[in-house]
């Protein structure tokens, strides 16, 4: 799986979307609130569907959906990323309703007497891109090779596969069906275009939620009254701390100095981890890529091919000195060109396969023919090549040694810091310490939070120290890049509710806090009345201390700063004209007031020229709001006549973690 995502990138994102997405297709469907509220008790059975006996002789009058589809369509959902425990009940509840809601949608299909057959999969299998995967220059890669395909990305059989093809095909046709009477009106395309394609240009005057906070001081006796009236939200607001005695150790503490590391243990060690050193085979190459325009027409890929042909007999005419330099100008691959094609060293299966067997069949400096791939069309040069080897001890011992004189100071440290904590106990780390030279530290009060001095993690010994009880025995705690230190709680202050004067600073942000949001929408609100009734936003500014700023021309999925993202937040701007002052927007860190100075709409050869992708947006949006509210009608219906009965007990458990 792992070669087929390096090598299949485009692939790999129509198998998760459009193939996987198979049971997930149903997923424009709004979950009901309140649905199905009958049980099965079955363990093996997720939910039981029960179709009356009224939609055909194709269909049972009652079908099961197994715990088995619902955990398959879970792992599916994941793309096979590991789900928390604690996520797992949403996600069998997603994919369980998904399923029920499909087999409801291919009852309704039956009932209608829509069908699907073999030939149906067959010639969707011809198409698309998964047409391109499965018949590469109409050549089929065969049933073993569709078979692994299957397997490894959807970890089914070609049978079920197929399957759940003719149930999509199904689904598509009973959509074309129920949404084969919408339209969009001329009208309504142009004007949805002229919304879409619509620029403004706008100044607009900032007030900012830090300027604002700032103006509020209030007297002691303001926050007097706000420490009294929230007097629970301060109850033991100071918490916990604690005085700490600790001695850090490196390996520069240890008593005998760096370990040595003997001829022996490095053989040894060498020996042990042959297999780290294995080299597989790999070659270092360079490329020119000729991709096929996709929208080029019939004669496309003979023009690709026509210049890849080209460059290549140029190449062969020079024996490949301007490989770099035609690369450079020549590769459509954006990854390699601007270094001369140059990949550097690959292993088998790190490319498509085409390309491996090239790749790896040349001898060093050998430039190949055409290689067609999905890509396009390659000339590769294959410029040195390796076969599989074990790297030698000589090459690899100066990591060993590395390695091993890592392991012997942890163990070293380890030893030493033992070795103090046992003294301490019998003294105190203080004089410990003091025997072996290492100097002791104390800290002041400090929370779970805290950074101490001469440890680069104190976390670890933060937490410790925090989990003993004072006066127990010096202890030993890690403090990162493989240091330790020795411990002790030498004092402890219990958390408190601090007074009003020890916690002033800290009550005076609270209060600010919470008086911005409406003081700032106060200030925006008087800035936009300013404004208008003075037909004079920069005047207005002036007076309330705002700035004033000016935008690009944008549209309406920009993002200006200060406002964020117009679509969300402004979006009324552009049914203003210019010279018009919008009114207050606040998105709670700042608020602004705009005023139109340019306003741009597209032109009769603009609207002419995107007008039929327009409308195939507009009616594929309107095909699937149809479509959803016409399945979420069937579920309605389901749930009122009480023909879907769900197993509680299944819903609730974790059956992916054996719960």
């Amino acid at each position: 799986m792992i070669r087929f995502l390096q090598t299949k990138t485009r692939l790999t994102k129509f198998i998760f979307v459009a193939i996987i997405g198979v049971t997930c297709i149903t997923m424009v469907i709004f979950l009901v609130p309140g649905i199905f509220n009958d049980e099965t008790s079955s363990t093996t059975t997720y939910a039981t569907i029960r179709h009356g006996g009224i939609f055909g002789r194709f269909l049972p009058a009652e079908e099961t959906i197994p715990i088995l589809d619902v955990q398959q369509a879970v792992r599916r959902m994941s793309r096979g990323q590991q789900i928390p425990d604690m996520y797992m009940p949403m996600f069998m509840q997603q994919a369980g309703q998904t399923l029920i809601q499909q087999r409801i949608m291919l009852a309704e299909a039956n009932r209608l007497g829509i069908t699907a057959s073999d030939d149906d999969v067959r010639r969707y299998l011809h198409t698309g891109q998964l047409g391109q995967v499965l018949f590469p220059d109409g050549q089929y890669i065969g049933d073993t090779r569709y078979a692994e395909l299957i397997s490894e990305q959807l970890q089914m059989s070609v049978e079920k596969f197929e399957g759940e093809l003719k149930q999509q095909i199904v689904v598509d046709r009973l959509r074309d069906l129920i949404t084969g009477g919408v339209t969009v009106s001329d009208a309504e395309v142009r004007d949805a275009q002229r919304k879409q394609d619509t620029k403004i240009k706008f100044d607009y005057a900032v007030l900012s939620a830090d300027d604002v906070r700032k103006t509020i001081n209030p007297t002691d006796s303001e926050l007097q009254a706000f420490y009294r009236a929230n007097a629970a939200r301060y109850a033991g607001a100071d918490p916990e701390t604690r005085k700490i005695q600790y001695v850090t150790v490196t390996d520069t503490d240890l008593p005998g100095g760096k370990p040595q590391i003997a001829l022996a243990d490095i053989q040894q060690y060498y020996n042990q981890n042959l297999a780290l050193y294995k080299v597989d085979p790999q070659v270092k190459v360079r490329h020119i890529l000729i991709s096929v325009d996709p929208n080029g027409g019939p004669n496309a890929d003979a023009a690709a091919k026509a210049k890849a042909q080209a460059i290549l007999d140029q190449l062969r005419k020079d024996n490949g000195k301007d490989f770099a330099e035609l690369a450079k100008k020549n590769s459509d691959d954006p990854g390699s060109k601007d270094q001369g094609g140059e990949l550097g060293w690959i292993k088998h299966g790190t490319t498509v396969a085409e390309f491996d067997q090239t790749a790896f069949s040349q001898q060093p400096g050998q430039i190949s023919g055409l290689v067609r791939t999905q890509f396009g069309y390659h000339i590769i040069q294959t410029e040195e090549k390796q076969d599989a080897h074990t790297k030698p001890l000589d090459e690899v011992k100066a990591s060993i040694v590395d390695t091993l004189t890592k392991q012997k100071e942890t163990q070293a440290e380890q030893a030493f810091v033992s070795q103090l904590a046992n003294e301490a106990q019998k003294s105190s780390l203080a004089q410990a310490a003091a025997a072996h030279h290492v100097p002791v530290l104390t800290s002041d009060y400090v929370a779970t939070g805290a950074t101490l001095p001469g440890m680069s993690d104190s976390s670890k010994l933060l937490a410790a120290a925090f989990a003993s009880r004072p006066g127990t025995p010096a202890q030993v705690a890690t403090t990162g890049d493989n240091s330790f230190a020795v411990f002790q709680v030498t004092d402890v202050k219990p958390a408190h509710t601090p007074t009003f004067d020890e916690y002033k600073s800290h009550i005076l942000d609270d209060f600010r806090d919470q008086q911005v949001p409406a003081l700032l929408a106060r200030k925006t609100n008087e800035l936009a009345d300013r404004a208008h009734a003075e037909h004079d936003l920069a005047k207005a500014a002036k007076e309330v201390g705002a700035t004033i700023k000016t935008s690009d021309l944008v549209g309406r999925d920009a993002q200006v700063p200060d406002v964020g993202s117009l679509a969300q937040s402004a979006p009324a701007l552009f049914d203003l004209a210019i010279g018009q002052i919008s009114n207050a927007i606040n998105n709670g860190t700042t608020g602004v007031v705009a005023k139109i100075a340019d306003k741009q709409e597209p032109s009769a050869a603009d609207l002419a020229k995107n007008f039929d992708s327009t409308r195939d947006t507009l009616l594929n949006q309107r095909r699937e709001q149809m479509f959803s509210v016409f399945v979420s009608s069937l579920v309605v219906s389901y749930e009122k006549a009480d023909r879907v009965l769900l197993n509680r007990k299944m819903q609730q458990s974790n059956p992916l973690s054996g719960s």
